[in-house]
């Protein structure tokens, strides 16, 4: 890991060249905390949907030079086969990546209307018994294929995944990573996020640096960020401020989303050439991002390749018996 440096601020010698007055870096707004390996940020890929979106980012990782500490998929568990997610596991093992996969069944596919309502319903949430008991059986067949992180968008659900974990169904070093779908907005929520089981957690793409700064008062929980955000998540393109919001937001995992692309979920071979398309221009705006950072003296900071875990966190005790 190479160690953080004073970033430069976009534009800031230009514009004092003109006399035009640039704001200054207030120290007090940056986070104290870091990852346990002493990194600030971590890279992630998301909407890779099974082995062959794998090998065109592996592919292009490789090409472009562009470090990947998670892979993420965003279709389910349920949407691959044992033999497909061992071939992810195997893929990303090999290359010292973590394998994020989705848990089960989710609100916006099932047959409940008010999801497809303009107030939303319970939006991804798990409806009933037999959605959380889907999300569970997901958790633990894909465990047991060698997953080691899943991604969450229910509070109920990771609950009883982290009281699986802490009772020995899941193994002890899952991860739980907490779904944009659902992602905290106020550092109250994101502390309860984080004592229900949840190690990184997704916060909304359109959260100022200002509510970064709040959140990290009260918990030092990874963050997970997309720094451009698909379109049914906002379309937002941030990546001027990445070095701001690691500056802020640290530790943060930094994700490489693409706006302007129709939705692949649940993925199938329907849409099999846009999904690689897809993934192979996540990688590129990836390339961009540290390019971005290089050129503003932040590219240090980045956690080692490989580095998964994220240290000591606050729990609710989990109930005697369970």
């Amino acid at each position: 890991m190479t160690a953080p440096s004073a970033p430069r601020r976009p534009g800031a010698d230009a514009l004092a060249r003109i006399g035009h007055p640039v704001p200054a870096v207030d120290p007090a707004d940056a986070s104290p905390h870091t990852f346990p390996d002493g990194g600030t940020w971590r890279t992630e890929i998301p909407s890779v949907e099974g082995p062959e979106a794998l090998a065109v980012v592996l592919k292009e990782s490789a090409r472009l030079d562009v470090p990947v500490h998670r892979i993420s998929q965003g279709s389910g568990v349920w949407m691959l086969t044992d033999v497909e997610i061992t071939e992810m596991v195997d893929s990303c093992a090999a290359r010292d990546i973590e394998l994020c996969l989705f848990t089960g069944p989710r609100g916006t596919w099932d047959i409940g209307g008010a999801t497809r309502t303009d107030s939303g319903g319970a939006g991804p949430r798990a409806r009933g018994h037999d959605a959380l008991a889907g999300c569970v059986e997901d958790a633990v067949r894909a465990t047991g294929l060698g997953v080691k992180c899943l991604l969450v968008a229910d509070e109920g659900v990771l609950w009883s995944l982290h009281r699986l974990r802490a009772a020995g169904v899941l193994p002890p070093d899952t991860t739980f990573k907490l779904s944009a779908l659902t992602g905290p907005v106020n550092p109250a929520s994101y502390e309860v996020y984080e004592r229900l089981g949840a190690d990184s957690l997704n916060v909304p793409s359109d959260l100022s640096p200002a509510h970064l700064t709040e959140i990290r008062r009260v918990s030092r929980a990874p963050m997970d960020m997309y720094v451009e955000a698909p379109d049914d998540l906002g379309g937002y393109v941030r990546m001027y401020e990445v070095a701001e919001l690691i500056r802020r937001g640290t530790p943060l995992y930094v994700k490489f989303g693409l706006s302007k692309a129709t939705g692949i979920y649940p993925y199938g071979a329907q849409v099999r050439d846009h999904a690689l398309a897809t993934a192979r221009e996540r990688v590129r705006r990836g390339r961009l991002t540290l390019d971005l950072l290089a050129r503003h003296g932040a590219e240090g900071g980045m956690s080692p390749l490989g580095a998964r875990l994220p240290g000591e966190l606050r729990r609710f005790a989990v109930p005697e018996g369970d």
